[in-house]
C-alpha cells in the first residue's frame, strides 16, 4: 500500500492531518488494516453508544427505572402505597401467625353440706381430656371462671363479656344435666334437677361469645345447653320420653358405643362423606324440641336421636351429642373428631379480628 492511498477515500472523509516523513514509512499494523478492510462508508455513519441512563424524555433526561409519563406526585404515591402494603403484610402476619387463646367453660363442684375441706368448698375445674384435645392443634387453652360482679368478699369489674372480648373461641364441656327450669320445665324426677348456676353462667358465656362473633363448640351437655340457649327443650330422660330408643348411657361411660348418620345438607356429612360413623354415648338427656336457627346435623342410627346440631346465623356454633376427646383412646374404630376441632379453630382465626 503506498502513501497516498488516502485520497482514494469518499469526499465526505477526509485524510489524516499528521503525513509521515519522508524517511519514516512505517507498514499498517494488523488492527489497522482491518480496519480499512471495513467499509469506509460504515466506519463514517456508526452512531455513537449512548449509555440507557442518559437517556432524553423530551426535554429532560431521566433515570432508566422513572417512567416516561412520572411526575413527582406519581412518584410519591407509589411509594406511599408500597409502604402501606408492607405494614399491611407484616400486621397480617403477626395476626394469623399469634397462637390462638381457645376458653373453656368451668364444671363447677357445689359444697355438701356439713362438709369440711374441698368438698365444703365450691370447685371450679377442667376435665383434663378436653383441654388436651384442644391442646394437641398448638393452641392455648384457659378456663373460663364464673364472675361475680357484686360480691362482698372480692369484687371484681371484670365481666365475662371481657372474656368473650379477649379470647379467640369458646368450647362448652360436659358435665351435669341442664335444668329442667332453665328450658321452662319441671323436673321429673328429683335427680334430674340439674345445674340451673351452671347454667346461667354458661348461657351468657354463650351469649357473649356469640354476639362478639366468636365460634363456640359445645361437648355433650354443651350441645344441649346451645339448643336451649336458641329456644329449644330436652327430654329430660330418654330411656322414660322415648322408650323405643336404643340405649344412650350404661355402667361402660366412655367406652359405650353407637353408630351415628348425617342428614341431606349436614356439614358433617361433607366433611366425612360416605361414613357410618361410631361414636361414644354417654348422655341419657337430649334435644327434643329444636332451637330456633338451628339445623340438625347428626342423629343416631335407627332412633333418630339428636347427636350434633349447628347454628344457622352463626360463622360456627356447633354442638356435639359424644365426646370426641375421648375417641382417640377408644380406638380407631371411633370417629376421628379432628377435622372438627380444625374447622372450629379455623374459624377462631378468620374472625379473631
Amino acid at each position: 500500500m503506498s502513501d497516498n492511498s488516502d485520497s482514494k477515500l469518499p469526499p465526505t472523509v477526509s485524510a489524516p492531518s499528521e503525513t509521515p516523513t519522508p524517511d519514516h514509512n512505517p507498514k499498517p499494523a494488523a488492527a489497522d488494516t482491518a480496519a480499512e478492510a471495513e467499509p469506509p462508508i460504515a466506519r463514517a455513519t456508526a452512531a455513537p453508544y449512548v449509555p440507557a441512563a442518559k437517556m432524553e424524555f423530551g426535554k429532560h433526561s431521566a433515570p432508566a427505572w422513572q417512567l416516561p409519563d412520572d411526575t413527582p406526585w406519581k412518584q410519591t404515591w407509589r411509594v406511599f402505597s408500597a409502604r402501606v402494603q408492607s405494614l399491611s403484610d407484616q400486621v397480617g402476619r403477626r395476626l394469623t401467625q399469634r397462637t390462638l387463646k381457645i376458653g373453656v367453660s368451668a364444671r363447677i363442684f357445689h359444697p355438701e353440706a356439713g362438709a369440711r375441706g374441698l368438698q365444703g368448698k365450691t370447685l371450679q375445674y377442667l376435665e383434663e381430656s378436653i383441654a388436651q384435645w384442644v391442646m394437641s392443634r398448638d393452641v392455648l387453652v384457659l378456663m373460663i371462671p364464673t364472675v361475680n360482679t357484686n360480691g362482698l368478699l372480692h369484687p371484681s369489674k371484670i365481666r365475662l363479656r371481657d372474656y368473650a372480648k379477649h379470647l379467640d373461641g369458646l368450647v362448652l364441656q360436659g358435665g351435669a344435666d341442664v335444668a329442667p327450669q332453665t328450658y321452662s320445665q319441671t323436673a321429673t324426677r328429683p335427680e334430674w334437677i340439674g345445674d340451673s348456676a351452671r347454667d346461667m353462667y354458661e348461657l351468657e358465656l354463650l351469649h357473649e361469645f356469640v354476639e362478639a362473633g366468636k365460634p363456640v363448640l359445645g361437648i355433650c351437655r354443651g350441645c344441649q345447653l346451645i339448643n336451649v340457649a336458641f329456644g329449644g327443650t330436652l327430654y329430660q330422660d330418654i330411656a322414660s320420653d322415648v322408650p323405643e330408643a336404643k340405649s344412650h348411657v350404661n355402667d361402660l361411660y366412655d367406652s359405650h358405643r353407637h353408630t351415628i348418620q348425617f342428614p341431606p345438607g349436614s356439614s358433617l356429612a361433607s366433611m366425612f362423606p360416605a361414613q357410618t360413623p361410631l361414636v361414644n354415648s354417654i348422655h341419657h338427656q337430649a334435644v327434643r324440641d329444636l332451637g330456633r336457627d338451628l339445623m340438625i346435623e347428626a342423629v343416631s342410627e335407627g332412633d333418630n336421636i339428636v347427636e350434633a346440631v349447628r347454628h344457622t346465623k352463626s360463622r360456627f356454633v356447633m354442638g356435639l351429642q359424644w365426646h370426641p376427646e375421648f375417641h382417640r383412646a377408644g380406638g380407631a374404630e371411633l370417629l376421628d373428631c379432628t377435622p372438627i376441632l380444625d374447622s372450629f379453630l379455623r374459624a377462631a382465626r378468620e374472625t379473631r379480628f
